[in-house]
């Protein structure tokens, strides 16, 4: 209408939360679980972004559309085929496990979006989204990355005992869950071991991964440490509750932020969800695989939850119920509210 003020519409990918994941070989399950627990619990909107081989889109099309609609309006999905923009496309696909190398090329192919949440296909999200969104606020001006480190103490972390190569700080970083100013990657020069100036994250890529491909153990991690050894005024650190491993209870309990706060995302490496090893990390993965979407969630998810980790008490990571559960507990009350007390009225009972 004339004399009518416009309010500029947000760009959508300002509206929504920006969640990676590279799927290849037989992660298709881990992945849809993963995908399952971020809409399952987070508050805005979600844009997933999946890398995926060629064989594994239509299922994914598939599969995430036989989600009931109360679920799928609350994210949108994006496939992509797995390329890599520099250097040898069946070397950086062999790298580590097969197509993990595709994460270092999100800010090159992504060209659109400012922050992006990239996560392993093994992660599961104990808490919204949003909570570790909100941290990209926290990044002073010159960090542009956060990830947890890969080990609480020195004398048993694995960069400290066997690393050949640079990494970060005392114990290494992990990378399985990494928060991303894809922005600011794109903007800046990074300092490095092959030139005296700067070069740019495309750049520095396949000549760092030619000089220390010899000594690397896990592939594309480990070029990240390289990376932020020497750039560590770009990486923002977050506490270990934000990526919880089997390494963080497995050798006694060693992650004091998941002891006090609970567990916020569980990442369920060493194949963990599919062995007897870690029984716990198994019974959280199954108990959200198996969740009916539109069920109540204290009776379909958190009760069985209690009872399955009544059985796993004797293992070192069991002992500690707590830890896995008080996050997850919070997260469903505040959901419960939402969604029944909002909608149902605050006096129906379910």
């Amino acid at each position: 209408k004339p004399g009518e003020q416009k309010h500029p519409k947000e760009p959508s990918s300002l509206q929504c939360m920006h969640l990676a994941v590279v799927a290849c070989g037989d992660r298709l399950e881990e992945t849809l679980i993963m995908l399952k627990s971020a809409v399952l619990f987070s508050n805005r909107r979600l844009c997933f972004h999946i890398f995926a081989e060629d064989s594994l889109k239509p299922e994914f099309e598939k599969k995430l559309k036989e989600w009931p609609s109360s679920y799928t309006k609350k994210f949108e999905s994006n496939i992509y085929p797995i390329t890599f923009s520099v250097g040898n496309a069946q070397e950086w696909k062999k790298l580590f496990k097969p197509c993990a190398a595709q994460r270092l090329f999100l800010p090159v192919i992504l060209k659109d979006v400012d922050s992006l949440l990239y996560v392993d296909t093994d992660v599961l999200f104990l808490r919204p989204i949003d909570d570790i969104w909100h941290l990209l606020r926290e990044f002073n001006s010159t960090q542009l990355a956060a990830m947890a480190p890969e080990h609480e103490i020195p004398k048993i972390g694995w960069y400290s005992r066997f690393a050949r190569h640079p990494y970060y700080g005392t114990t290494g970083v992990n990378s399985g869950v990494m928060l991303m100013n894809l922005t600011r990657i794109r903007s800046t020069h990074f300092k490095n071991s092959l030139i005296p100036g700067g070069l740019t994250w495309e750049e520095m890529l396949y000549p760092l991964y030619q000089k220390y491909k010899n000594y690397i153990t896990w592939g594309d991690q480990d070029l990240l440490n390289i990376i932020f050894y020497f750039n560590p005024e770009c990486l923002y650190v977050f506490p270990c509750q934000w990526n919880y491993r089997p390494d963080h209870c497995m050798y006694g309990s060693n992650c004091r932020g998941a002891e006090e706060e609970g567990v916020s995302i569980l990442h369920g490496n060493r194949g963990v969800y599919h062995d007897d090893k870690q029984p716990t990390f198994k019974a959280l993965y199954e108990v959200i695989r198996d969740f009916p979407f539109e069920d109540n969630l204290f009776q379909s998810l958190y009760y069985p939850l209690q009872s399955k980790f009544l059985d796993t008490v004797h293992t070192l990571c069991g002992r500690i119920p707590q830890v896995f559960l008080k996050q997850i507990e919070k997260t469903m009350k505040k959901v419960y509210e939402n969604r029944v007390i909002v909608y149902l009225g605050a006096n129906h009972r379910y």
